[in-house]
C-alpha cells in the first residue's frame, strides 16, 4: 500500500512538472515580426541586425525580418497586430496618428507606440547623367520612379514637387516603385530619376552608381525652408561629397527621421528587454550598417510624434534620457 501511494505521488509529481514545462514555454515562446522596407534600403539591414540581437540576447524570442512597403504599410501591419517592430518615418508616424495626408479620410490610427527615433532619411534624388538632368525643374516631362504605392518615398516625392509647383501631370511619367525597381530601371535606362528617402549611403544607390553615371540632384535651401513651413518634419542635411560614385561635391536635400514603433499592447516587460538590448547590443548593428550610429540615447525621444511605450519609457528612466 505504501509502495502503491509513493508510485501515484511520483506519478502527479511528473505530471505537474510536464504541465509546469509546457506552461513556461508556452509563455517564454514570443516571436518578433520587424517590418522594414525593401532589400535595397537602410530599414532592412537594420532590422536583421535587431533580430539578430534580440535572438541571441532576449531569452524566448524568436525574431525574423520582414520586407515590406516600408513606412505606410509598417503603419498597418503594426496597427493591425501582423508585426510587434516598424520601421516608420516620423512624418508617417504623425499622419497616421492625426489622420491626414496618406491617411486622410481614413481612420485615425491610435495604438503606435514610440520605440526610438534614429537617424536622418535622406529624400535622394537621383538621375543618370544622360538624362541631363540636373535640378528638380529639370524632372519635368522626364520618367521618374517616385516610391512603391502608398509609401513614405511617395508622400516625400509629391510633397517636395509640389514646393517647386509641380505635380506628377509635370512628369513624363510617374512610376511607383521600390528601391530595387528603381535600381534595376536606372540600369537599364527605362527611367530617368528617381526619388529614394533612406539613411546615407543608401545601397541600391550605390549599387547603381557601380554600373551607370548618376547625379544626385539637390534641393534649393529656400524650397527646403518653405517645405519645413508646411510640413515641420523636414529639415535641410548635405549628402556629403564621395557619398556615391561620381559625386564629387556636397549635394544639399531635405530629410525626415526614421524612428521605430511598438504596438500599444506589446507587453512592458517584453518592450523593456528588446529597448534595452538595442542599446547595449549596439555593436552588432553598427557592424551591419554605419546608420547604426546614429542610435544614442541623448537623440532617442527627439521628435518623438506619438506616446512611448511604457516598456521603452521604463529604460529611458533608468538611464535618465527625458
Amino acid at each position: 500500500m505504501k509502495r502503491r501511494f509513493i508510485s501515484i505521488i511520483l506519478v502527479l509529481l511528473v505530471i505537474a512538472s510536464i504541465i509546469s514545462g509546457c506552461g513556461s514555454t508556452k509563455k517564454e515562446d514570443v516571436y518578433i515580426s520587424i517590418a522594414t522596407g525593401g532589400t535595397g534600403g537602410t530599414y532592412y539591414p537594420l532590422g536583421g541586425a535587431l533580430a539578430k540581437i534580440y535572438n541571441d540576447n532576449v531569452e524566448g524570442v524568436n525574431a525574423n525580418v520582414q520586407s515590406t512597403g516600408a513606412s505606410v504599410e509598417n503603419v498597418g501591419l503594426v496597427a493591425n497586430g501582423e508585426a510587434e517592430i516598424a520601421f516608420i518615418q516620423n512624418d508617417i508616424t504623425y499622419y497616421a496618428l492625426t489622420g491626414t495626408e496618406n491617411f486622410e479620410g481614413k481612420d485615425k490610427i491610435t495604438n503606435l507606440r514610440g520605440m526610438a527615433m534614429w537617424y536622418p532619411e535622406v529624400v535622394q534624388i537621383i538621375a543618370t547623367e544622360d538624362s541631363g538632368i540636373k535640378t528638380i525643374e529639370d524632372l519635368r516631362g522626364k520618367k521618374v520612379a517616385i516610391g512603391a504605392p502608398g509609401s513614405g518615398v511617395e508622400a516625400n516625392a509629391r510633397q517636395i514637387l509640389g514646393i517647386y509647383g509641380m505635380t506628377y501631370d509635370d512628369l513624363g511619367k510617374a512610376d511607383y516603385l521600390s528601391f530595387n525597381e528603381a535600381a534595376d530601371q536606372i540600369k537599364n535606362k527605362q527611367i530617368d530619376a528617381a526619388f529614394v528617402t533612406a539613411g546615407l549611403p543608401t545601397s541600391a544607390i550605390t549599387e547603381v552608381g557601380q554600373t551607370s553615371k548618376i547625379v544626385v540632384v539637390p534641393i534649393d535651401s529656400e524650397k527646403i525652408a518653405e517645405l519645413n513651413e508646411e510640413f515641420p518634419f523636414y529639415t535641410e542635411v548635405v549628402i556629403p561629397a564621395n557619398t556615391y560614385g561620381g559625386q564629387s561635391t556636397d549635394v544639399v536635400a531635405a530629410a525626415v527621421m526614421a524612428m521605430i514603433v511598438v504596438p500599444e499592447d506589446l507587453d512592458e516587460d517584453l518592450v523593456y528587454n528588446l529597448t534595452k538590448e538595442m542599446f547595449e547590443q549596439k555593436q552588432v548593428i553598427v557592424d551591419t550598417h554605419s546608420r547604426g550610429n546614429d542610435l544614442t540615447l541623448e537623440t532617442a525621444l527627439s521628435g518623438m510624434p506619438v506616446e512611448l511605450h511604457p516598456g521603452a519609457k521604463r529604460y529611458y528612466d533608468e538611464k535618465g534620457v527625458k
